[in-house]
């Protein structure tokens, strides 16, 4: 784990990934934006 909570730059960057084309092939996941906090 990280140990800190994520920045809000972080999770824009993962949504404005999810948002483009480059992930036209992802669809129904769930993806943890955690630090490794929660891990299963």
């Amino acid at each position: 784990p990280q140990g800190r909570f994520a920045d809000p730059a972080e999770i824009a960057d993962l949504a404005l990934f999810l948002a483009s084309a480059r992930a036209r092939h992802i669809c129904g996941e769930v993806i943890n934006i955690n630090g490794g906090l929660h891990m299963d």
